[in-house]
């Protein structure tokens, strides 16, 4: 099969979509598939033997590493010379929006995958007017395609309720082999814990975005006495969040990968998550493989996943009053240990 992919983020931006993106060259490439990827530029030339064709946009100024390509940008040439069996846009906003519509003026079948709540950021940041108009526009775009994949049966039915069509559950699963407890490192706990390795430890993974919330995982630190954090990941909202961090027992260890990421998840003892508006949450999946309990709102697509009480405590992603900071100072003695 000849597949073009379409995406508006790609490595060495490290999102859940360029996290799925190369999954599925990965295993495109196992299959031996012919790809094409159309995605910003800075990119890889390639990925998996399959070439990575630059498409020009400009930074988004609250995220410089997420760039605007307009969607008039005309990649129809090469989209035609290519000839795929079928064009997969993920996350269409607007290089994807002009992608779907130049592929079905070419008779390609086109599948659409809907992978960020940007709506719902939208609505918890209350833009008011431009949450109802950016739901219409993405709603449009999607509906052009002809199938949507969605990451969750939350995100189906949200989506469902806002007049999408042509649903379908596209599951995630995670690699047990790597992601597992066995992966548990005394090195690595010293290193997330600079040196207390005996002292309880949280773990963050994931981008450092403000609209991941990582502070509101402050609360849930200092309610824990002698507890420490590690915040493992990289992003725009690094740096304020370093000045907040300050003076607290956390541990900014970067951007991690491979063995390294699942020795981290392995060596700390609570996975702890403030996102609300998750469509999926990879690395919820990825902390439970490897042995974690999770704290994390009650919503979104990571509701598939976890049960309250046995793999996670939820709170309300909503009220300021059951932030995670309080919900784990009511299990003060048993949080690192009862649902371990």
């Amino acid at each position: 099969m000849k597949i073009g992919f379409v995406t508006e983020t790609f490595l060495p931006r490290i999102d859940g979509v360029t996290q799925t993106l190369c999954h599925v060259l990965r295993h495109a490439a196992a299959r031996g598939d012919e790809a094409i990827v159309f995605a910003p530029k800075g990119a890889p030339p390639e990925y998996s033997g399959f070439k990575v064709i630059p498409v020009t946009g400009i930074p988004f100024p609250p995220y410089p590493d997420f760039k605007l390509i307009s969607p008039f940008t005309n990649i129809g040439p090469r989209l035609r010379a290519f000839a795929p069996d079928l064009v997969h846009v993920l996350n269409p906003v607007m290089l994807g929006a002009g992608a779907i519509v130049r592929a079905r003026n070419m008779g390609m079948p086109v599948v659409a995958s809907y992978h960020t709540d940007l709506p719902g950021f939208a609505k918890r940041w209350n833009l008011g007017a431009f949450n109802a108009i950016l739901s219409w526009y993405l709603k449009t775009i999607h509906n052009l395609a002809d199938l949507n994949l969605c990451p969750s049966t939350i995100t189906i039915e949200a989506l469902k309720k806002e007049g999408y069509q042509r649903l379908q559950m596209w599951s995630r699963g995670v690699d047990t082999v790597r992601f597992n407890p066995e992966k548990r490192s005394s090195a690595w706990r010293n290193r997330l814990t600079i040196g207390h390795s005996e002292s309880p430890l949280l773990l963050y993974v994931g981008r450092l975005g403000h609209e991941k919330r990582i502070d509101w995982i402050k609360p849930a630190l200092e309610a824990l006495p002698g507890a420490r954090l590690a915040i493992v990941g990289d992003g725009p909202a690094r740096s304020s969040l370093e000045r907040m961090f300050a003076g607290t027992p956390t541990s900014f260890i970067g951007s991690l990968t491979g063995e390294d990421l699942a020795a981290a998840y392995a060596s700390a003892d609570v996975f702890v998550f403030a996102g609300a508006n998750e469509t999926l949450g990879n690395v919820i999946l990825e902390a439970m493989a490897s042995g974690l309990p999770v704290v994390a709102p009650r919503s979104g697509g990571l509701l598939d996943h976890v049960t309250d009480g046995e793999t996670a405590l939820l709170f309300d992603p909503d009220s300021p009053g059951s932030r995670c900071g309080n919900l784990v100072a009511r299990h003060r003695s048993d949080a690192c240990t009862s649902i371990r």
